[in-house]
């Protein structure tokens, strides 16, 4: 593992030594005003002078500890703003071209190795397969921070389509675009696009489906305008409409937990082709 030196530490803290030599410091002249205080009158004037010349220079001492850090203390600001600040982005985008150009190649370089045609290796590629999807998807998470759902959405068809192809999964997409009615943005629309790729991975591993359809479209509600995000497919669909507890899963938990942080509402529902409708309904943010 590559050393790292202190110019490329991009996230540093302060050296504890620091802070606790400055508390000692502190502890010290304490005591000695403690002691100042409760003997007054029991020292003799030349050991109460000393005692008084050794506070000094602790306080002294301290005092340059901390002028030492007032520059530094000037120069710092909050954040005011939640975006990532362009360190971290680029900070992302290394690790993002790290992820794809090396663990990326080796997935391809594995996939290559295994033989498509023997119907032993066959779960093994689509493992594989699954994998290099997943990674790919995350990498493009790792950018667009502000971009749109509808955005997201696009960049998730172009790396969805090849691999529904090949499984011979047909693909509705039915995405609508903006209008009059906000497209969500930020952390809405990163956590939808997650629970869209966890539905299509669901679709992928569990469904044994032949179609899946994916539709954007703004609705409204009681609670006023709202975008309606469904996944639908034809497959085998859940035991049960609203599973709970360890029959859910972590995937059923993790996208509704994706839902609420996003401020929506997710339900499952059956699908149109007796399969499973995977639904978020997000209020619209003015």
């Amino acid at each position: 593992m590559p050393r790292i030196t202190k110019k490329e530490t991009m996230f540093r803290t302060r050296p504890p030594a620091y802070a606790l030599a400055c508390a000692a410091l502190c502890l010290m002249q304490l005591v000695v005003n403690v002691l100042l205080v409760a003997y007054a009158g029991r020292f003799v004037p030349e050991t109460a002078l000393r005692w008084q010349i050794f506070s000094l220079a602790i306080t002294f001492v301290l005092g340059v500890l901390i002028l030492l850090q007032v520059p530094r203390a000037l120069q710092w600001r909050p954040r005011r703003s939640i975006r990532p600040s362009r360190e971290l982005k680029i900070e992302r985008q290394r690790i993002a071209r790290d992820l794809h150009d090396q663990v990326g190649s080796q997935l391809v370089h594995a996939m290559a190795l295994v033989d498509g045609g023997s119907p032993a290796m066959r779960p093994l590629l689509q493992a594989l397969e699954h994998c290099l999807l997943d990674l790919r998807l995350l990498v493009d998470s790792m950018d667009g921070d502000d971009d749109a759902l509808s955005d997201r959405l696009a960049r998730l068809r172009h790396r969805i389509q090849p691999v529904l192809d090949h499984r011979g999964i047909a693909l509705d997409w039915n995405v609508m675009p903006a209008g009059e009615v906000p497209m969500p943005v930020g952390l809405p629309a990163r956590e939808l696009t997650a629970i869209v790729q966890e539905a299509l991975s669901n679709v992928l591993q569990h469904a044994s489906a032949t179609a899946v359809s994916i539709s954007l479209e703004p609705v409204r509600t009681a609670e006023g305008d709202a975008w309606r995000l469904r996944v639908a497919d034809n497959g085998k669909g859940l035991a049960t409409p609203e599973p709970t507890g360890h029959e859910a899963g972590h995937g059923i938990a993790g996208m509704r937990l994706r839902a609420s942080r996003a401020g929506g509402l997710l339900e499952l529902l059956p699908s149109a082709e007796q399969g499973l409708c995977v639904q978020v309904t997000l209020p619209v943010r003015r």
